[in-house]
């Protein structure tokens, strides 16, 4: 058991179990709360021999739970106002040097107690899905509204001059107290399944792209650029795209086709079956154009 330990500041990314075991009013506590379950982490980290690391493969963590006891969630989602204006405590002056007796000013804030018996009626299980909570969606919104209204950003907009957007918002906007907005917190609440970089989220905010695009949407894109150059045979389109697509999602694919390990694909990976209906000519311009034309961090 932790208490405030599970807020900021404590990384334990193979965290399979989160409980709310008290009332959370803050949405900033509540998202940080949370975050410790969103971890990325795989579990064959841990295996030292390397052999049966391989042979196990990538165990990685797609899901936590989180038991509320509190409604935390249902909170957030539905009841909590985000456009109401928050006040300062009230305010009380005194007399002399501080403490209950002195002066300077004592904060007075309304205190909670709760009477009835601590009884569990119900329980109730709900998957969050890849759209993320309420309170997720709400801190893009957010920033998408200053960014809508900032004089400067509009008007670079309008002249076309992103990079001049993207290095007001760096400077001025990001890591600024109330929001403390930054691109990793933005990446989350967009719930994207790809690094999306800064560039794109102002051209969707502004309109010059509709949407962010999926990882599977952005490489169908990519690979119809290479088809309507290189047009592969109706033999040859569904293994080039299968293979194209995991050359550039998979890392040890890539490593090992690069190093021409193909008898070792063959045999252990399941891209072995594209690679194996591909001719040699086409497999390697796949690989020249995803080396010249395809940027791999956008699908980190």
């Amino acid at each position: 058991m932790t208490v405030g330990m599970m807020t900021t500041g404590y990384d334990c990314p193979d965290i399979l179990n989160l409980a709310f075991m008290r009332p959370v009013f803050s949405p900033t506590d509540f998202i940080q709360i949370k975050g410790r379950g969103t971890r990325k982490h795989d579990f064959t980290d841990q295996i030292t021999d390397l052999a049966w690391k391989k042979n196990v493969g990538a165990k990685q963590k797609d899901q936590f739970k989180l038991f509320d006891f509190f409604a935390n969630c249902e909170y957030f989602e539905e009841d909590f106002n985000y456009n109401e204006v928050l006040h300062l405590p009230r305010i009380r002056s005194g007399s002399g040097t501080g403490g209950e007796s002195g002066g300077g000013v004592t904060y007075v804030i309304d205190g909670y107690e709760n009477t009835r018996a601590d009884a569990l009626h119900a329980i109730r299980e709900t998957a969050v899905g890849p759209e993320g909570m309420r309170v997720d969606r709400m801190y893009y919104q957010k920033f998408e509204e200053q960014i809508k209204k900032d004089n400067f950003a509009i008007e670079k907009a309008e002249a076309g001059d992103m990079e001049a957007i993207i290095k007001h918002i760096e400077e001025n906007i990001f890591d600024k107290p109330e929001e403390f907005f930054n691109l990793e917190k933005l990446r989350k609440s967009l719930s994207i399944d790809r690094r999306v970089s800064l560039r794109e989220i102002v051209e969707v905010i502004f309109g010059i792209k509709p949407f962010f695009k999926t990882k599977d949407e952005l490489l169908d894109e990519e690979f119809e650029k290479f088809d309507s150059r290189f047009m592969p045979d109706e033999k040859q389109f569904t293994p080039a795209r299968n293979f194209f697509k995991t050359y550039v999602l998979d890392p040890e694919f890539r490593t090992q086709v690069d190093e021409g390990n193909f008898a070792y694909i063959m045999g252990s990976h399941a891209g072995g079956e594209f690679l194996r209906h591909l001719t040699i000519e086409l497999r390697n311009k796949i690989i020249e154009y995803i080396k010249d034309y395809v940027s791999f961090n956008q699908f980190v």
